[in-house]
């Protein structure tokens, strides 16, 4: 209860500022030090250059805006496995983040850490240095393979800000849909 007054009462605080571009560029940092973004990230485009079912060789793109009035820096982005029945494992050595989109690929981003934990099925992504304020960026994580069982992936992204104590705003679920080749396709017509 007490969290949700003081989160509330920065938030009405902020709002009351807000013609003040000083303050615009600070981030919300509660009384007990975690600091939260002041306008989150946003989740845009999630897709697969591949939708087959145990296909090789595909990309899936997770693609994040930035917002000019974000008031931190993106440090880190988590993406978890919520939802499909196989277990999806990544190639970590082939993730790369740049800035842009899929179709309009810009300067690559440096990352310090990429993770994978497998009991929790989240990838983890460290940006050194921290992306600023006012970017669109795309992470691109290679699947050792796409996975055998057809149906709906949901991957949860959550993005943290700059700091030692900071609160992962959660921005969306990122859906893929994976089909088995139909028996036609086997054959020619």
């Amino acid at each position: 209860m007490r969290f949700a007054v003081l989160f509330s009462t920065a938030l009405a605080l902020l709002t009351a500022i807000e013609g003040n571009a000083a303050l615009k560029s600070q981030a919300v940092q509660l009384r007990d030090g975690t600091v939260y973004f002041i306008q989150p990230p946003s989740l845009g485009e999630v897709v697969t250059t591949y939708n087959g079912t145990g296909v090789w060789g595909a990309t899936y793109y997770f693609t994040i805006g930035l917002p000019e009035n974000a008031g931190e820096p993106l440090q880190k982005l988590t993406i978890n496995q919520h939802e499909g029945v196989d277990y999806i494992r990544f190639d970590l050595e082939d993730t790369v983040a740049f800035e842009g989109t899929r179709k309009d690929k810009g300067q690559k981003l440096k990352l310090k850490d990429v993770s994978s934990d497998r009991k929790t099925k989240t990838v983890s992504l460290t940006f050194d240095p921290p992306v600023s304020p006012g970017r669109i960026i795309t992470v691109a994580l290679e699947p050792k393979q796409n996975p055998i069982v057809s149906g709906v992936y949901l991957f949860g992204v959550k993005a943290f800000p700059v700091g030692k104590k900071v609160h992962g705003q959660f921005l969306g679920y990122g859906r893929l849909q994976f089909y088995s080749p139909s028996i036609d396709s086997f054959f020619w017509r």
